[in-house]
């Protein structure tokens, strides 16, 4: 509805005044209905699950054909299933010694691999940070770092008993030394690659040393840090797993050893299916954390 225009009078003479306009009335955008959204989220949910989980029943399904057979060498999964129950259902269970729950076993195991990757990721950024920061360290240690990371984890393992003479530190020692070459060697690439204007951006500001790493080095190179960490993860897993078969002691891979020797073959699908889930997890966290802190510039 438009508004009645107002007369101004100017030397006796009356001009016509310019209208007054509307008051403008802003229109929220109506919002999409909670079923619209629930019903997003649930396609959104279908298009990641239902893929894996077609593929997995055809896997099983094929693995029941081929192994159901009499004289098959493996069990088919109904069978795996049949036999493992107990492990299936009551995994803490302790009966004393390593008659133990399969959630025993993992525990023992994570528990090693968090204290040889913290260790790891701890050297590993630092050694990182040096020899990309520092030109002489790059000539001096890279090639000593590329020596030593070619030498298989359970090598170290009969050097690390003879130095620990305990087979509890020669494990975390183990997972150490297999998992912060790749921690070393992306730090060092993402130190090196920090652009030349933020390093002239901190000189103009002058900041220290210490500063510099905290407000440049590190989150320019976070990227780079967090690649090397997901890498990292992954090894101090089958590090762990195939170093626990020969130290013995409760763990996911002395289980594994254990149930061969018994010829349990059900119970070693069942230890390697949790292996496989433990591993995925131990790296969507990384990953996850990784995205949280360089706000989705590291690689997912």
């Amino acid at each position: 509805m438009s508004m009645p225009a107002m007369k101004t009078e100017v030397s006796g003479a009356v001009l016509p005044a310019a209208p007054v306009p509307a008051e403008i009335v802003a229109i929220k955008p109506r919002r999409a209905p909670a079923a619209e959204k629930y019903a997003k989220m649930a396609k959104d949910v279908a298009v990641r699950v239902i893929p894996p989980l077609v593929v997995l029943a055809l896997l099983l399904l094929v693995w029941e054909l081929a192994c159901r057979r009499a004289g098959s060498a493996l069990p088919p999964p109904s069978r795996v299933f049949k036999e493992t129950k107990e492990l299936i259902f009551d995994p803490f269970f302790d009966r004393g010694g390593i008659d133990k729950g399969l959630f025993w076993h993992l525990s023992a195991s994570l528990q090693r691999v968090a204290l040889g990757y913290s260790l790891a990721a701890i050297g590993g950024v630092a050694l990182g940070t040096l020899v990309g920061q520092s030109v002489w360290a790059m000539r001096g240690l890279d090639p000593l770092f590329q020596v030593l990371r070619t030498i298989p984890p359970l090598a170290w393992l009969p050097l690390s008993l003879a130095a620990f003479r305990d087979g509890q530190p020669s494990a975390i020692f183990v997972i150490f030394i297999t998992s912060i070459w790749p921690i070393i060697i992306n730090t060092a690439v993402g130190i090196r690659n920090i652009p030349q204007d933020y390093r002239n951006v901190a000189a103009v500001v002058q900041l220290n040393p210490l500063e510099f790493f905290g407000k440049i080095m590190i989150p320019a190179a976070a990227p780079y840090i967090f690649t090397g960490l997901r890498i990292g993860i992954g090894l101090s897993w089958l590090a762990i797993v195939a170093a626990e078969m020969l130290i013995g002691g409760v763990g996911i891979g002395f289980f594994i050893w254990d149930a061969w020797n018994s010829s349990h073959i059900s119970e070693i699908i069942l230890a390697l299916f949790y292996v496989g889930i433990i591993g995925f997890l131990l790296d969507r966290m990384i990953a996850m954390l990784g995205k949280f802190v360089t706000r989705g510039t590291a690689a997912n």
